[in-house]
């Protein structure tokens, strides 16, 4: 949208509407419900799914490596299925229904994976200490407990993409105070994300640890049960934005009459002479013209044999798009390489929720000088509390300062903020190895205090030494992970938000599944090596260190990565000649998203 058009809309936002209802944004008002119901979902699905690793070990009787492959592939699943759940709700469904019954089905899910554990004959019988004593699950239990998953991904699907956008959508786009509510938005969702994960992987894992796996799971379902009669309870209060058909269509219709046009000379000033209209009935903002992909810019160029509508429209748009629409695939095609370079970043997070839980399982998890063990998978927590107490802190400390500084509304760019992410992600593999090093060399050159059934002897080292790697993965995730939400629903055209949403769990997912291609090949390519297998049941006869280094060294070779795509990136919305060139650069006739 042009400037001069941006300021008229700011300064009397009504006269733009007159044909159209006014909508009454309630802002902070509905967040209470929409957050509120986030926290409840939240405590419940963590609750469940933070301990899932232990929970399949110990009472489905599975191996480490076999229960890690699981937990990927779950996760990996659930965020790709956000694709189709983004998919359908703008296209048939909106935010408001996809995200009601969504709900519904992740209380379904976890309440058939509490029944696994309160009814014997659905889980193996106990383990023994000795390895031929175990017992696996039998069909009809792993079928009964993969319903509980299914269940659990189909809410996922529709829960993840969805509420994140639709929280925005309770804020005015067109004023400075709902611009700046969006952007404290993200902040302290995952405040509260991130809270509900503390809660979760603690009290709740500690009840599951310690208690009971039966009462353990039956937290989570009857906090998400609240979570489904929170979300109702605001119902009349929410904005409520309706779907407008799919917004694939008409990036597919930009790609084939492009290629079908692919023998046409480009025009000399295409955004001068490029098919220009925008329906008065689309939410889309007016786009500016970028001069990248400019072979997409034949899908717009007016040929004699093009038919228009009176009202100005296209006849055929499978023949003729308008300059909007190239912009719009534009935008979507531009965000493709930052997108890859989060996946790579990702899986050094993976990691802290799989393979430093089995860390801290044979560390010395004793709480001080007392018989109390902190539970392995509580460990987690600190990667939590490292993201819960930055939030606050940026977002009301660190972008003030920053935004009087730069100029910029969020202090830097959402670029800089994401590249900050992946450059700590590097420093928290490194730190992931040196600890696991230190841990293994006293497990093997001091004395230790216990053994871990059908895994091997606790080091004598502190877990607390596995803080430091868990408070980096935090802050990793605040820049990265926050930046990368924001970055998508900005980026993307307003039609096609909940897609841009299920673009950042579909990087989640693309990092579970190649973490787990990257446990598998290492696991066998060392089985057979010198220097023995990586990655065995124990890991004090493995070298879980060097799978670290490994990460490490796809993270660097990542980081270049994304610092080329982002000296080539081109912000939404903004004019060739005031265009970021750089990551860093901040030229002074430029406007920010």
């Amino acid at each position: 949208m042009e400037k001069n058009d941006k300021e008229t809309m700011e300064e009397n936002p009504k006269d733009v509407t007159t044909d159209k209802p006014e909508i009454n944004y309630r802002g902070w008002k509905s967040m209470p419900f929409i957050i509120g119901n986030e926290t409840f979902e939240k405590l419940g699905a963590i609750g469940t799914l933070s301990n899932l690793l232990i929970y399949l070990t110990t009472v489905f009787n599975m191996k480490s490596i076999t229960a890690t492959n699981i937990i990927n592939i779950f996760n990996g699943t659930t965020n790709f299925s956000t694709l189709l759940g983004a998919y359908l709700c703008d296209t048939y469904f909106g935010r408001y229904k996809t995200l009601g019954f969504a709900t519904i089905a992740s209380f379904m899910g976890l309440l058939v994976i509490q029944l696994t554990a309160a009814i014997k004959k659905l889980h193996p019988p106990h383990c023994g200490s000795a390895e031929n004593t175990c017992r696996g699950p039998t069909a009809g239990q792993m079928a009964f407990l993969l319903t509980g998953f299914g269940l659990l991904i189909i809410g996922a699907a529709g829960i993840r993409p969805c509420n994140l956008a639709f929280g925005a959508d309770q804020f005015n786009p067109k004023t400075e105070s709902g611009k700046r509510g969006i952007n404290s938005f993200f902040n302290w969702y995952f405040f509260t994300f991130t809270f509900a994960q503390m809660v979760s992987v603690t009290l709740i894992v500690y009840v599951q640890s310690n208690v009971s796996w039966a009462i353990g799971l039956g937290i989570p379902a009857i906090l998400m049960l609240i979570a489904c009669a929170l979300f109702f309870m605001g119902s009349k209060m929410y904005v409520k934005v309706k779907a407008t058909g799919s917004p694939m269509t008409s990036v597919v219709q930009v790609l084939v009459v492009a290629v079908k046009r692919r023998g046409l000379n480009p025009p000399e000033q295409p955004w001068l002479s490029l098919f220009n209209h925008l329906p008065t009935s689309s939410i889309n903002a007016k786009l500016s013209y970028t001069d990248q992909f400019r072979f997409l810019d034949k899908a717009a160029t007016v040929t004699p044999q093009d038919q228009i509508n009176p009202d100005g429209s296209s006849a055929n748009p499978w023949k003729l798009c308008t300059m909007q629409q190239v912009e719009e695939v534009k935008c979507v095609v531009r965000v493709i390489p930052i997108w890859a370079a989060a996946i790579i970043y990702y899986i050094a997070i993976v990691q802290q929720n799989t393979f430093a839980v089995f860390q801290a399982v044979q560390s010395d998890r004793h709480f001080g000088n007392t018989n109390f063990q902190i539970p392995a998978a509580s460990y987690v927590v600190f990667l939590m509390l490292s993201l819960t107490f930055w939030i606050p802190i940026y977002d009301r400390i660190v972008v003030p300062f920053l935004r009087k500084i730069t100029g910029k509304e969020g202090g830097i760019t959402i670029l800089q903020r994401i590249g900050i992410g992946i450059f700590l992600s590097v420093i928290t593999m490194i730190v992931s190895a040196l600890v696991e090093e230190r841990r293994r060399t006293i497990a093997l050159t001091k004395p230790t205090i216990g053994i871990v059934p059908r895994k091997g002897a606790i080091s004598s080292m502190s877990a607390l030494w596995l803080v430091p790697q868990f408070v980096l993965a935090g802050l990793t995730e605040a820049f990265a992970s926050v930046g990368q939400v924001e970055f998508y629903y900005k980026q993307f055209p307003e039609n096609m938000r909940s897609i841009g949403g299920s673009l950042f769990y579909c990087g989640m997912a693309g990092s579970s599944y190649l973490s787990s291609f990257l446990i598998s090949i290492i696991h066998r390519t060392t089985r057979d090596a010198a220097t023995g297998n990586w990655l065995p049941e124990d890991l004090n006869k493995g070298r879980l260190d060097y799978f670290y280094y490994t990460i490490t060294a796809l993270g660097v070779l990542n980081f270049g990565y994304f610092l080329v795509c982002a000296r080539w990136y081109k912000y939404k919305g903004v004019s060739k000649d005031t265009l970021e060139v750089n990551l860093g650069s901040t030229l002074p006739q430029k406007t920010t998203v």
